[in-house]
């Protein structure tokens, strides 16, 4: 039996409901992981959860810092069928590289330990997404987010969760809004966990 791994790439097509059932409603949640505001959005909406450290923190505060997120995070998504979390932009430099890292794959153990797939989509992917450029801004993502799902978005990084969330749901073959189909190229160069159990 093959396992894979979180890492592993999946085709980027549809996943069929269960034979004999009706369209099944999949629950997916977008997390757009940041220390300073990690952009969440469900079934009920987005939100954001704003948090502040110094450079002088000690270990102890930065960790309950990251704890908090984690589980505000795992609190307001509750229980979904796929987490969608934007990956490691791997050129980022300054700040608190490590402690975002940190961050990031506390909250993805968090979701495997529930038992949640994890599906990883680029920070390009994210972009191409909602823009049909790979390299738009965050500014041009919040503008295209708003004009397509008719949002009021405060930031951007709800405005990025959002395009995360639609990016799982339309991978499992139920998108938000229409997306022309050099957006929807976007879905193929994720890692999309196998849900072919949580289908079934």
């Amino acid at each position: 039996m093959t396992t894979l791994s979180l890492f592993d790439q999946a085709p980027a097509r549809p996943v069929p409901a269960p034979a004999g059932a009706g369209p099944r409603r999949w629950r997916v949640a977008g997390l757009d992981i940041s220390l300073t505001g990690t952009g969440i959005a469900t079934l009920g909406g987005t939100t954001r959860v704003p948090t502040t450290g110094r450079r002088r923190d000690t270990i102890t505060q930065r960790n309950t810092r990251m704890r908090h997120i984690t589980d505000t995070v795992l609190t307001e998504i509750g229980t979904v069928d796929l987490a969608c979390v934007e990956g490691p932009s791997h050129h980022s430099v300054g700040g608190s590289v490590w402690d975002r890292g940190g961050l990031w794959w506390l909250i993805v153990s968090a979701l495997c330990a529930r038992d949640i797939p994890v599906a990883v989509i680029p920070p390009m992917s994210r972009a191409k997404y909602a823009t049909g450029k790979g390299n738009s801004r965050k500014a041009a993502v919040l503008d295209a987010a708003q004009r397509r799902y008719g949002a009021i978005l405060p930031t951007d990084d709800e405005a990025d969760a959002l395009i995360l969330r639609a990016m799982g749901l339309h991978h499992l073959g139920q998108p938000l809004a229409e997306v022309p189909d050099e957006h929807r190229a976007a879905l193929g160069g994720c890692q999309w966990p196998d849900l072919g159990a949580v289908a079934r």
